[in-house]
């Protein structure tokens, strides 16, 4: 059973900002446990397809790294 002073103080969701980051930090790690196959093999295929290119796989990769910093 949620308590209820927790959900009228919003659910622990910070506001602003932080409760943006908060939010995108959930989705991924639902994202995450539902993820089936092989990550390095289904970016592959996106690059091979065209839909990313090597330039955005390189952006996202460098943006990945800083991201697993902040997760520490």
């Amino acid at each position: 059973m949620a308590n209820p002073l927790f959900q009228a103080l919003g659910g622990g969701q910070m506001p602003g900002p932080m409760g943006k980051f908060q939010n995108m930090v959930q989705q991924f790690q639902q994202f995450k446990q539902s993820f089936q196959g092989d990550p390095k093999a289904e970016v592959e295929k996106l690059v091979q397809s065209g839909r990313i290119s090597q330039q955005q796989l390189n952006q996202m990769q460098q943006l990945a790294v800083q991201f697993r910093q902040l997760l520490q």
